[in-house]
């Protein structure tokens, strides 16, 4: 027995160095584990307002169309494929409250045709009960870290306006799998590509958050979707003023 815990200790210890660094935050309780296996976990609750009263996955199985597009689940990936004719990303969203979290996921932009599609790129985002709070956004050139204002709305799509993006320059690759992590403590966020990063902060990131959406524009996929609670990081006040808003390879 004393063996058996030994190594089970020894396991535990190696999937934890395995994990990507986090800078800003430490993790805490694991909250969501998802590796896209049908079935999804099926909606329950009734939505109120923009992303909130709903627990489970809200998302278009069926054919694309109009603004909707299109998901499908495949040898545990979540593959969302926008709609030519629409010209507008695939959205999936989990309902789930939090206000505080590390958000980690595995994402892929997939080599298929762009049918004069304009943009190939995938996004993370973070929304309260009105609107979106954050987004981290991965094309081909890199990540870009943009919050929303609550003070702007848009007066066309009553939507909120962005604010200045944090952004690290890098090349992905079509095809190959990325690693994103996202950290949002209080009014601070911090992503990650791969082990670069952005940070930045905005009040409106401190607000409860009730749902994590994902999204795709042409084609993307995403696997291995993890979410723990974000509990402080004692070096952060010494690693916040390495890390530029701006960075490039």
């Amino acid at each position: 027995m004393k063996s058996f815990l030994i190594l089970l200790l020894a396991f535990s210890t190696v999937v934890a160095d395995d994990l990507p660094k986090t800078l800003m935050t430490t993790r805490g309780k694991l909250l969501v584990s998802e590796d896209f296996t049908p079935p999804l976990a099926p909606v329950t609750g009734k939505p109120v307002g923009f992303a909130s009263g709903f627990s489970g996955w809200r998302y278009n199985a069926g054919p694309a169309g109009g603004k909707s597009g299109q998901w499908k689940l495949a040898d545990g990936c979540f593959i969302g494929m926008e709609s030519p004719e629409a010209h507008h990303p695939a959205t999936a969203s989990l309902g789930f409250q939090f206000t505080n979290a590390i958000i980690q996921c595995e994402v892929r932009l997939n080599d298929v045709p762009d049918e004069g599609r304009k943009y190939r790129s995938l996004f993370v985002k973070a929304t309260d009960v009105k609107d979106y709070v954050i987004s981290l956004s991965v094309g081909p050139g890199g990540l870009f870290l943009t919050p929303y204002d609550a003070d702007r709305i848009n007066p066309a799509t009553r939507q909120r306006e962005k604010g200045p993006a944090g952004r690290v320059s890098t090349p992905v690759k079509l095809n190959e799998w990325h690693t994103v992590v996202l950290e949002i403590l209080g009014d601070e966020v911090v992503g990650t590509l791969d082990g670069k990063s952005t940070t930045l902060s905005n009040k409106l990131i401190g607000t409860a958050k009730h749902s994590i959406m994902l999204g795709a524009s042409t084609e993307s996929s995403f696997r291995h979707l993890r979410v723990w609670e974000a509990l402080p990081n004692k070096d952060w006040d010494t690693t916040k003023p390495t890390i530029p808003t701006n960075t490039k390879p």
